[in-house]
Protein backbone atom coordinates (compact mmCIF):
# COMPACT_ATOMS: atom_id res chain seq x y z
CA UNK A 1 0.00 0.00 0.00
CA UNK A 2 3.03 2.14 0.40
CA UNK A 3 4.92 1.66 -2.71
CA UNK A 4 1.08 2.72 -4.12
CA UNK A 5 1.30 5.79 -2.72
CA UNK A 6 4.26 7.00 -3.35
CA UNK A 7 4.03 5.95 -7.12
CA UNK A 8 1.26 8.02 -7.44
CA UNK A 9 2.49 10.67 -5.45
CA UNK A 10 5.46 10.73 -8.03
CA UNK A 11 2.98 10.40 -10.77
CA UNK A 12 1.53 13.35 -10.13
CA UNK A 13 4.39 15.08 -9.31
CA UNK A 14 5.55 14.57 -12.45
CA UNK A 15 2.42 15.87 -13.89
CA UNK A 16 2.46 19.34 -12.07
CA UNK A 17 6.10 19.57 -13.07
CA UNK A 18 5.30 18.81 -16.72
CA UNK A 19 2.41 21.48 -16.43
CA UNK A 20 4.79 24.09 -15.24
CA UNK A 21 7.17 24.12 -17.77
CA UNK A 22 4.88 23.73 -20.26
CA UNK A 23 3.17 27.38 -19.23
CA UNK A 24 5.78 28.89 -17.44
CA UNK A 25 8.98 30.00 -19.90
CA UNK A 26 11.12 30.91 -16.78
CA UNK A 27 10.75 27.50 -15.85
CA UNK A 28 11.00 25.66 -19.11
CA UNK A 29 14.54 27.78 -19.59
CA UNK A 30 15.55 26.85 -15.93
CA UNK A 31 14.85 23.13 -17.04
CA UNK A 32 17.23 23.35 -20.16
CA UNK A 33 20.06 24.90 -18.68
CA UNK A 34 20.36 22.05 -15.71
CA UNK A 35 19.51 19.64 -18.75
CA UNK A 36 22.66 21.47 -20.74
CA UNK A 37 24.85 21.37 -17.57
CA UNK A 38 23.28 17.36 -16.77
CA UNK A 39 24.80 16.61 -20.70
CA UNK A 40 28.10 18.45 -20.03
CA UNK A 41 28.56 16.65 -16.47
CA UNK A 42 27.67 13.23 -18.98
CA UNK A 43 30.26 13.78 -22.16
CA UNK A 44 33.04 14.91 -19.24
CA UNK A 45 32.66 11.93 -17.59
CA UNK A 46 33.49 9.99 -20.38
CA UNK A 47 35.71 11.47 -21.92
CA UNK A 48 37.65 10.66 -18.22
CA UNK A 49 36.69 7.35 -18.81
CA UNK A 50 37.68 6.90 -22.46
CA UNK A 51 41.34 8.21 -20.87
CA UNK A 52 41.86 6.10 -18.14
CA UNK A 53 40.67 3.31 -19.88
CA UNK A 54 43.51 4.05 -23.09
CA UNK A 55 45.97 4.31 -19.91
CA UNK A 56 44.85 0.90 -18.83
CA UNK A 57 45.17 -0.87 -21.64
CA UNK A 58 48.70 0.80 -22.32
CA UNK A 59 50.62 -0.37 -19.29
CA UNK A 60 49.23 -3.47 -19.95
CA UNK A 61 50.49 -3.72 -23.73
CA UNK A 62 54.04 -3.55 -22.24
CA UNK A 63 54.04 -5.67 -19.45
CA UNK A 64 52.31 -8.69 -21.35
CA UNK A 65 55.39 -7.97 -24.11
CA UNK A 66 57.77 -8.31 -21.46
CA UNK A 67 56.29 -11.70 -19.61
CA UNK A 68 55.95 -13.04 -23.10
CA UNK A 69 59.90 -12.10 -24.25
CA UNK A 70 61.25 -13.95 -20.67
CA UNK A 71 62.80 -17.48 -21.08
CA UNK A 72 61.36 -20.00 -18.71
CA UNK A 73 63.28 -21.18 -15.87
CA UNK A 74 64.00 -24.85 -14.96
CA UNK A 75 64.08 -24.86 -11.34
Amino acid sequence: MKKAFWFITGIAAGLVAAEQLKNNPKAKAIADDVMAKVRELGDVAAEGFREREAELSAQKKPAATKAASKPASNA
